[in-house]
């Protein structure tokens, strides 16, 4: 009992990224400036949607949810990162700890399934059309949204505690940039090969039946496009579905490739720069690609902009 009491008293420490500290400097002035944007692209995503009309559409409606999932994500783990470096410390409490792996896993498989959600939104509205409103009605969506953030905080509540009864012995540093999972099993003194087939099935559970779904989803949306016969249409559907796939591959190829592989094919280095992919490069392009290239959300901006310099006038 006393050495679970210190187990748990414990703080942990984070390696970060890199030790040398010219290339930390440089690290933390890039971290930075993407951690701002992502949070102003989000935000500014979210109050068009809710103040412009023309946006209250069912793909609008799941692109909010995804950029306040951006938004939460990046905010659990960058400040910390910024703390750090700025006060010169690397530690993080074992509470401090549990809340980023339980919010991390919560956020991280909530998208998984959103983004799902989001091919799914896109193959009604290419491939059926003329049913889309029926098909994507408020209950659906709201269904589609609230079993993202439902499934993805009970898998995460699950994890987290299985996760934080393990005892941790001798060296406390993990070597990663925030606490995942796969870093701090490594500072267990205790077989985990259980918990890591658990682990495996929640992998087959948020990347790898989405990820085939999303796969069907535009396989069938791009047979749909060829049969287009304008070729303008062809061409604008074209690239949006080549831009969202583009995400798609950023978020769940390393995703995959981190949480689908055998633990002993894992390297703390590998691990570092893919996680650098959906929890940092990710989030901060979402709202780039799926909606500030769009002519609705670029219209709802210059009314926007224009109705607050009006008012101040």
């Amino acid at each position: 009992m006393g050495f679970k009491n210190h187990t748990f008293s414990s703080d942990f420490i984070l390696l970060g990224l890199f030790s040398s500290s010219q290339t930390s400097l440089f690290f933390f002035a890039f971290v930075f400036i993407i951690f701002i944007m992502t949070i102003v692209e989000n935000t500014v995503m979210i109050i068009l949607i809710l103040r412009n009309s023309s946006l209250h559409t069912p793909m609008y409606f799941l692109l909010s949810h995804l950029s306040f999932m951006d938004i939460l994500h990046i905010s659990n783990i960058v400040p910390q990162m910024i703390a750090d470096f700025l006060l010169g410390r690397k530690t993080i409490s074992f509470a401090g700890c549990g809340f980023q792996v339980f919010l991390s896993l919560t956020l991280l498989g909530g998208e998984c399934l959103l983004l799902a959600a989001m091919s799914y939104d896109r193959y009604v509205a290419i491939c059926h059309p003329l049913h889309y409103m029926i098909l994507m009605n408020e209950q659906v969506r709201i269904l589609l949204v609230g079993g993202s953030w439902l499934v993805g905080t009970i898998n995460s509540t699950i994890h987290t505690i299985y996760l934080l009864h393990f005892p941790f012995c001798g060296s406390k540093e993990i070597d990663h940039f925030f606490c995942k999972v796969p870093a701090m099993l490594k500072l267990s003194c205790v077989d985990t090969s259980r918990y890591e087939r658990g682990v495996d099935i929640s992998g087959i559970i948020f990347l790898l039946i989405p990820f085939s779904m999303i796969s069907a989803s535009y396989i069938q949306v791009i047979l749909t496009i060829l049969q287009m016969k304008s070729s303008e249409a062809r061409k604008k559907s074209f690239c949006t579905c080549f831009f969202h796939l583009v995400v798609v591959i950023m978020y769940y190829g390393p995703f995959i490739f981190t949480y689908m592989r055998p633990k002993s094919y894992h390297t703390p280095g590998q691990d570092k720069f893919l996680a650098l992919f959906y929890t940092i490069f990710t989030p901060a392009l979402n709202p780039l690609i799926y909606s500030f290239r769009n002519k609705d959300v670029l219209r709802a901006m210059k009314n926007m902009l224009k109705s607050n310099f009006l008012h101040k006038k």
